[in-house]
């Protein structure tokens, strides 16, 4: 009966509304809580809560979210499987409907859209940036990590890949063409020869120039196949290259390398160019050789004079690291001599041989009583053999210095070549007057190429570092004192007489543009006046013409100091480190607006094409990697070239990842 009497139990309330489906509801003493199956997070339960709370809970759950997305992905793929859905693109490569994912967390509001177009540009982009071949779209890898990723997006064929990147390229190409069309000065120019796998030479041509920003800028031009054996053949395509971009007329040097049909071939492009005046007078800085690669001869002639030397001093060092027992004994005998490693080199690697005859000039001594000590050991070098490479590693050492002052600069303005080449040669004439007969020999056999080389691009290197504040003509005076002896005087009079010639050629220059801009001016100022008003202008109209030209030639006009009288009178500028010659051109060209124009030419000149890092130096040429060898010629330019253009567009983050792939790899 008691049992008849109790109340009876209240039944849980059964849960209708959807929004438990994302929630389980448990009891907590005596409170219902909600727990959200997401991210477990805890809300009330209370029926007398309602689910208002929850529903707001769950449109700012961010695992709630990204399941959904995950869900409709999934969903994506299954269609996908069974032929429903169709990701393609169309004819004219519009987008296909975006993937639109939005949620908001607090006040923030997060879009997810999918840009077929976009991701097609940025996979070229990838492609073109890294060096990546053209068929990566097409294997299966790829294929299967983009699906996973975005399944939305058409993988485009090999050919599909190399459409887009053409596409980029001539729009890059037109971007081109504009900077170069509104320079405010001239351009210089590298030929630079190229080997691919199967042997076939392209020429490299790159244009350097400073800009409106006084920013040294280098671009590559063209990347074409040439027959390199024949100097009209490369001339023509240097032509015709110049003639394409329209930059003919705007041409300031050519850079080559030191080969006989590299000069001829620049000899006739100054011929053809000179027809039409569109080059400057003093043809001597129009021709200009690389100066790393003289550096480079000097390297190799230096080794070959060491080379009967440097197989004792290998064969030493193998000697000593042939047994630890032998490598103890010579640690031994060399207690607190030095804290170099022997190193064995690789005799096809200059750079590695340079540190191994280094470290062993530390150790000679403990070479010879070595030999003294163990009978087997019997090729030590001789004291004069020892005296002889201290000396030439000592000049390798100047020579791998001034090739880092080179490499120092992203793009290093001309002024800075003229010192270091100097300092070289005047090593170079001291190594000459050696009383080393092998020493000696060498030196000469290599004065006679640095003399070459000089008598080419001896004028161009003064001429910039006068242009340079900080040096003027007195650095000239103090090197060739040294270098020229008792005709010092006499080569700095043709110095400063070549610059004089060219500062008035440039005044030339800019008075006909002022008068050119002038009467074109007047011209447009008196549209509809044609026939009225009488052309004073014309020379031939002018009677009196005559009498303004003897005028001129008797009167006795007292000389006026022109731009450059003034710039070369003034102290120079004080040495610093952090000195920006381009800076101070563009702070100062309002006081000099004729030299400045002058000095934004000379400045931009490229005086090496070469490779300036010690460790790639190589006379043997570059070589184009596999992937690109195999490439059609004008795919391969619009890779390079785009290649080179976007590189300036996504630098800093080149900059922060380093893996852009190089062009080139080991020389032959």
């Amino acid at each position: 009966m008691e049992a008849e009497n109790k109340p009876p139990l209240k039944r849980t309330k059964r849960l209708t509304s959807v929004v438990w489906n994302d929630f389980e509801r448990v009891r907590k003493n005596d409170l219902m809580v909600a727990i959200c199956k997401h991210c477990n997070k805890k809300l009330s339960g209370s029926s007398t809560s309602g689910t208002s709370h929850l529903r707001n809970h769950l449109k700012r759950c961010l695992k709630k979210s990204n399941h959904d997305i995950s869900q409709q992905l999934h969903l994506v793929r299954e269609k996908k499987k069974d032929g429903t859905i169709d990701v393609g693109i169309s004819k004219c490569d519009t987008a296909i409907g975006p993937l639109d994912l939005k949620f908001d967390e607090g006040h923030s509001r997060l879009e997810l859209k999918f840009d077929q177009e976009r991701s097609r540009l940025d996979l070229a982009h990838m492609i073109i940036l890294h060096g990546y071949p053209l068929s990566m779209v097409e294997h299966v890898g790829f294929r299967r990590f983009v699906s996973n990723l975005q399944p939305f997006f058409q993988i485009m064929s090999g050919d599909g890949a190399k459409a887009v990147c053409m596409q980029i390229y001539q729009k890059q190409k037109q971007k081109m063409n504009e900077i170069l069309d509104k320079l405010p000065g001239r351009i210089s120019l590298s030929a630079e020869l190229w080997t691919s796998y199967q042997d076939t030479r392209f020429l490299c041509l790159t244009a350097y120039f400073i800009d409106e920003a006084w920013q040294l800028q280098r671009k590559i031009l063209n990347f074409i196949m040439v027959d390199p054996d024949t100097e009209q053949a490369l001339s023509e395509a240097i032509m015709t290259c110049l003639t394409n971009w329209n930059i003919d007329r705007k041409l300031f040097s050519i850079t080559v390398d030191s080969c006989s049909n590299n000069d001829n071939a620049v000899f006739r492009v100054r011929d053809r160019l000179s027809q039409n005046r569109s080059i400057l007078r003093n043809i001597q800085l129009f021709h200009v050789r690389c100066a790393t690669r003289i550096l480079n001869f000097i390297i190799e002639d230096v080794l070959e004079a060491l080379q009967e030397v440097t197989h004792k001093i290998r064969e030493s060092v193998r000697y000593v690291k042939s047994s630890e027992a032998m490598q103890q004994k010579f640690d031994q005998m060399a207690l607190q001599v030095s804290q170099k490693s022997l190193l064995i080199d690789s005799p096809t690697q200059w750079a590695s041989t340079y540190v191994m005859l280094e470290a062993a000039i530390d150790y000679r001594g403990v070479f010879s009583r070595l030999q003294a000590c163990d009978p087997c050991y019997l090729i030590a070098p001789s004291d004069v053999e020892w005296e002889r490479t201290v000396a030439l590693i000592n000049y390798l050492k100047l020579v791998i210095e001034v090739t880092n002052v080179f490499s120092g600069a992203k793009y290093p303005t001309a002024n800075i070549y003229f010192p270091e080449i100097c300092d070289i040669h005047l090593k170079l004439i001291q190594l000459s007057k050696s009383k080393d007969s092998c020493i000696s020999s060498m030196a000469l056999k290599i004065k006679d190429k640095f003399d070459n080389y000089w008598s080419v691009s001896g004028l161009t290197l003064t001429v910039a570092v006068v242009l340079d504040p900080r040096f003027k003509m007195k650095l000239v005076e103090y090197y060739f004192q040294q270098m020229f002896e008792t005709n010092a005087p006499e080569c700095i009079k043709e110095v400063s007489g070549g610059i004089k010639d060219l500062f008035h050629e440039y005044s030339i220059r800019s008075t006909l543009t002022s008068f050119e801009q002038s009467l074109d001016g007047q011209i447009e100022n008196s549209s509809g006046l044609d026939g009225i008003l009488p052309n004073v202008s014309n020379e031939a109209n002018d009677r009196l013409s005559g009498f303004d030209k003897f005028l001129h030639e008797t009167s006795s006009i007292p000389h006026m100091k022109t731009e450059l009288d003034k710039y070369l009178e003034e102290p120079i500028f004080p040495r610093n480190a952090d000195f920006d010659v381009l800076n101070w051109w563009k702070v100062n060209s309002p006081k000099y607006p004729i030299l400045s124009v002058m000095a934004r030419d000379i400045l931009g000149i490229c005086v090496s094409i070469a490779d300036s890092s010690a460790a790639e130096f190589d006379a043997g040429g570059k070589v184009l990697d596999m992937q690109r060898s195999s490439q059609s010629p004008d795919v391969l330019q619009a890779m390079v070239c785009t290649h080179d253009w976007l590189g300036t567009e996504f630098e800093s983050e080149l900059a922060a990842s380093d893996s852009t792939a190089p062009l080139s790899v080991t020389a032959k």
